[in-house]
């Protein structure tokens, strides 16, 4: 008893104690505490990020695709490109830029 009549009063109010209860209750020991919030806070700007990328990449996909349907040069473009295929007069040669270590 000699402990508690050493606080000062504003400490022993009744009002103070069941605020700070519930204040530590919402800030530390809640399903959706502070940290749980900044957490998901920045998960949504991660999710967010990736989101744009992926619009950015559809557009991108979008506009390839409309100019292989009208562009026959596009359509070659991306034969010899991605598939390496040729004409049946010319030389098809590969440069790697990296060099190949697994033949070791």
């Amino acid at each position: 008893m000699k402990l508690i009549s050493k606080l000062p009063a504003w400490l022993r109010n009744k009002y103070f104690i069941a605020i700070a209860a519930f204040c530590v209750i919402m800030l530390f020991l809640d399903k959706n505490d502070i940290f749980t919030q900044f957490g998901r806070k920045k998960e949504l700007h991660n999710l967010q990020t990736s989101k744009n990328y992926y619009i950015r990449q559809n557009e991108a996909l979008r506009k390839e695709s409309e100019a292989l349907k009208h562009d026959p040069q596009s359509i070659e473009k991306l034969a010899r490109e991605k598939y390496l295929m040729k004409k049946d007069n010319e030389e098809l040669f590969l440069i790697s830029e990296k060099p190949d270590n697994s033949k070791n």
